[in-house]
């Protein structure tokens, strides 16, 4: 009963493997879509976060960088608006907020990127097993009808290898843009770094 039903599943073809590969590049699509928008709007004016910043490093008061935070937009503004809310509990506690802030931040930008990483991964082998029941399948109608089946069995394999090729084409560019996404995320994590390390050497050991 079992190879029974296991060959019944193999003699299914690579056709459903293949709407299968459709769906998970439709899904990467999707994904680095709404990632790609989401960065982009979630991001701080660099140049006033900075100008802001070089401000209260100077010597500037710590309610107008705090006045200035608030009204910008982005997670490098949230982070630093943390720290400096807890600010008067010492550059210790503001460290933590930050980090803590940092975090989840992270969390909420690489959303979605494991889907990425997985289909980059795992779309070949998808293709290459769509390949195998290919081939399955051609085979058995070779053994059918081995007298009048050469070229449809010919045609059944060059159609099975037809799912190793799609499943490379889904995995390269989710590859790709896994690897773009995650070095977008860690370049602005550093950045926030940077300027969270400004920001507690103004605060002192202490007190701002």
């Amino acid at each position: 009963m079992l190879e029974d039903g296991m060959l019944r599943f193999a003699l299914l073809g690579a056709g459903w493997v293949l709407w299968v590969l459709v769906a998970l590049s439709v899904a990467c699509v999707a994904v680095s879509l709404e990632r790609a928008i989401y960065l982009f709007r979630d991001g701080s004016d660099p140049v006033r976060l900075q100008r802001a910043v070089n401000a209260f490093l100077e010597g500037g008061d710590r309610a107008a960088l705090g006045a200035t935070l608030k009204g910008l937009p982005g997670f490098e503004a949230r982070i630093l608006s943390a720290g400096l809310e807890v600010a008067p509990l010492g550059a210790h506690a503001a460290e933590k907020a930050m980090a803590g802030v940092t975090t989840a931040e992270k969390m909420r930008m690489e959303r979605g990127l494991a889907l990425l990483a997985t289909v980059g991964s795992n779309a070949p082998f998808v293709g290459l097993f769509g390949t195998v029941l290919g081939v399955i399948r051609a085979l058995h109608d070779l053994a059918q009808h081995a007298s009048e089946a050469q070229s449809a069995v010919m045609a059944g394999i060059s159609e099975a290898l037809v799912a190793t090729a799609v499943g490379l084409i889904v995995a390269i560019p989710a590859v790709v843009l896994y690897n773009v996404f995650a070095r977008w995320v860690r370049s602005r994590v550093n950045r926030s770094d940077s300027l969270a390390s400004l920001l507690l050497a103004r605060l002192g050991p202490t007190h701002g």
